[in-house]
């Protein structure tokens, strides 16, 4: 099984990459057609959300972004 890759595109989409479903709110499962990576939208610009559709580069989203640490979850009281 392959791992998953999730990639945050400076002033693009999420690229999802590997072994992965996607569900909606309710559970129900995309038909992904065989695609073992997609592009989900970040920018809400996309006529296909939750997929994207190239809307960011004409729409002017800006968003760029660096990996860091998050801190370690608070305990649960």
């Amino acid at each position: 099984m392959a791992a998953t890759k999730i990639t945050v595109n400076n002033n693009g989409p999420v690229r999802v990459e590997g072994d992965f479903t996607l569900v909606d709110a309710e559970g129900k499962q995309y038909g992904l057609g065989g695609r073992a990576s997609i592009s989900l939208c970040r920018c809400s610009l996309s006529q296909n959300k939750p997929f994207c559709d190239g809307g960011h580069r004409t729409g002017g989203f800006q968003s760029g972004c660096q990996a860091f640490d998050l801190p370690a979850p608070k305990p649960k009281a």
